[in-house]
């Protein structure tokens, strides 16, 4: 029998966990002192840490999942590796918090496809070794365990010590995922590494996951199965669509710096299991299924694609993503914002100014206490306001945050933008009304020149891209949301592409998404042999520069109705395009221009075809939809005048 008792003083509730027999006294008898049980402390609204990391008690167990990835008539096998507080072995129970992971042991040098059509292969990842006796890197173990909170590493499919086949996603590796939450709830088989059977005894049943990028996604895959038990989840960088990942708007897309990475590539990188062999068939069928020639949405995107099962979780999330991330783009978890705020889930949100990273080294004190309180909340059940703060966090400039009830802001609206001919056709204008002009031409590049080489030099024609441009704008244009492009443009040529470019034009410092590491120390938890429980604090790094781009959207000419369709294009003849720019949200300063960049190729992300495809647009029926804040219609009504 399991009682909780709950003692409170002011500013301090300690819980109690304690196992107690059930055992009848004989008449007369009198019962025998009890140890103080093992407690936890909460102060001031979040758990205090009052136990030990240095004699935290660590386990091994491999976990039965409902999926048979490796089809070989056996269920797979999640290895998950715990650390908990020692009294969890005298009658404390903990809930726990969950990393999982495909590369906890490294990943293998995988070749990517070629994206040179007609060209040759492109380079894969490259070889990361882990130290498999390096458990539990991070500081997850050193500030949690103390505080009454079992951490566990998670080994996905067919990765580390686990079964099974990596899969990119699908609803096997969502299998594995979960499999973590139901033994921590007693609803699946575990066993000790040699074959013991074993449960979680010390387990309150509650559970939370966190992690960036692949180690965020699959907090996202376990909640879109509704898993009970899984209370909290915080993805960093997380995927939320695999389309969306490598894939856009019909378009085969990259991951910044992984050009020709795709679905299989990733599982062939992150099979670490033993016995690998027995893997090839399955991610032979999965680069059979993905599709590189079209592009389209299929069946196999949607087995990877979480927002349409939003309404299934029962976590509540907390969405971290930066805004100069061009590998996880933003709109992953843009999507998955708002399709939780649809399903009434309980959401918060983070965004910042790096690219692909952890806000913990460059904001830890405050990225301690809102994770930790987001915890607290929900996996003690400690009511202590972090629901009640403000919804979200936008880290408007380096270090420099402000926060918003809601994103994008309220007051923002959609304001149409026409891309109009300029005096002498280009550079072309951007303003509020339309001006039909000639039709403006260019011939693409293929794959010579990059978009950053294509954006120079605004203010001159340019014969591989279009330019649209305000004048220097009197007061600051904030862009909050989702832009999207409506071309009225004829191709003819190889490339099916087109791309936008949103450019902010004038010379600023601005951050590059990278960090860098200062002397300055901050620990957090506490110190064990080989691990100090100290970070090193990161600044953004900065550089000024003539422009910036802001953001930038791909489409498939052919996939002009749905991105699941694919239809010829009559070369020549013009259609109505549609699609839409990765999210963001970044303030034009006064003084600077507003541009649009039209172009076919994107060098660093779309398959590139040999040059010469001849895109032709009409002026003035092309236009741009910006999400602005509250006086950005008025901004660019200032410099239409």
């Amino acid at each position: 029998m399991t009682r909780r008792l709950l003692r409170g003083g002011t500013g301090v509730i300690t819980l109690t966990t304690a196992l107690l027999a059930a055992t009848a006294l004989p008449a007369g008898a009198t019962a025998p002192s009890r140890a103080e049980p093992p407690t936890i402390e909460v102060r001031d609204g979040a758990t205090r840490p009052v136990f030990s990391r240095a004699d935290a008690v660590t386990q091994s167990v491999d976990i039965e999942t409902t999926a048979d990835s490796d089809r070989d008539g056996v269920r797979d096998r999640v290895r998950m590796r715990i650390i908990r507080p020692k009294e969890t072995d005298q009658g404390l129970r903990v809930p726990t918090i969950v990393e999982a992971s495909p590369y906890w042991a490294g990943i293998n040098d995988v070749p990517n496809h070629p994206v040179d059509i007609d060209g040759p292969q492109a380079k894969g990842r490259s070889t990361t070794q882990r130290n498999l006796a390096e458990i539990f890197p991070g500081y997850l173990d050193n500030y949690y365990v103390p505080r009454g909170y079992a951490v566990a590493q998670l080994d996905s499919i067919g990765t580390g010590g686990s079964t099974g086949c990596p899969t990119s996603g699908d609803r096997s590796e969502q299998a594995g995922a979960k499999a973590a939450v139901d033994w921590l709830n007693g609803r699946a088989k575990g066993w000790t590494p040699d074959g013991a059977p074993v449960k979680a005894g010390w387990s309150t049943g509650n559970v939370g996951m966190i992690g960036q990028s692949y180690n965020g996604t699959l907090p996202n895959m376990a909640a879109a199965t509704g898993v009970p038990g899984l209370k909290a989840i915080i993805p960093i960088a997380g995927i939320s669509s695999w389309y969306d990942y490598y894939r856009a708007n019909g378009g085969v897309l990259a991951p910044y710096e992984y050009q020709g990475e795709d679905l299989d590539v990733l599982a062939k990188a992150v099979l670490t299991r033993t016995n690998p062999e027995v893997c090839q068939k399955v991610i032979d069928d999965i680069a059979a299924t993905q599709d590189r020639e079209t592009g389209d949405y299929s069946r196999v995107w949607a087995q990877r694609d979480y927002v349409k099962d939003a309404r299934n979780v029962r976590a509540a999330v907390m969405v971290v993503h930066g805004l100069n991330d061009w590998n996880v783009k933003v709109k992953n978890s843009v999507q998955w914002w708002n399709a939780l705020k649809t399903a009434g889930v309980p959401h918060k949100l983070w965004l910042h100014q790096a690219n692909h990273a952890t806000p913990f080294r460059w904001r830890v004190e405050e990225w301690l206490r809102q994770t930790g309180r987001w915890f607290d909340r929900y996996l003690y059940n400690i009511h202590n306001g972090i629901d009640r703060e403000p919804r979200v966090d936008v880290e408007r400039a380096p270090g420099q945050w402000e926060t918003a009830t809601d994103w994008p802001v309220p007051g923002t609206r959609t304001v149409p933008v026409s891309l109009n001919a300029g005096p002498d056709g280009q550079p072309g204008l951007l303003g509020l009304r339309p001006r039909t002009g000639d039709a403006q031409a260019f011939t693409d590049a293929g794959r010579t020149r990059t978009a950053e080489q294509l954006l120079v030099n605004e203010d001159q024609a340019d014969p591989n891209r279009l330019a649209y441009l305000t004048a220097p704008l009197k007061s600051p244009v904030r862009i909050d949301g989702t832009p999207s492009a409506a071309l009225r443009a004829s191709l003819d040529g190889r490339s099916p592409y087109l791309t936008a470019l949103l450019v902010d034009y004038g010379t600023d410092t601005r951050p590059t998404g990278r960090r860098v590491t200062t002397t300055d120390k901050v620990c957090f938890g506490e110190s064990v042999p080989g691990d100090e429980g100290c970070t090193t604090r990161q600044v953004h790094e900065t550089a000024t520069a003539p422009y910036k781009i802001i953001t930038r959207g791909w489409l498939d000419a052919r996939n002009r109705h749905s991105p699941s369709r694919t239809e010829p294009i009559e070369p020549g003849k013009s259609y109505d395009f549609a699609w839409d720019f990765e999210p963001t949200d970044y303030v034009v300063k006064p003084g600077h221009r507003l541009g649009v960049i039209v172009l076919s190729t994107d060098y660093d992300f779309t398959l590139r075809y040999p040059a010469g495809t001849k895109v032709t647009v009409a002026p003035g029926t092309s236009r741009v939809l910006l999400p602005l804040a509250r006086g950005g219609r008025e901004a660019l009504q200032e410099v239409g005048r």
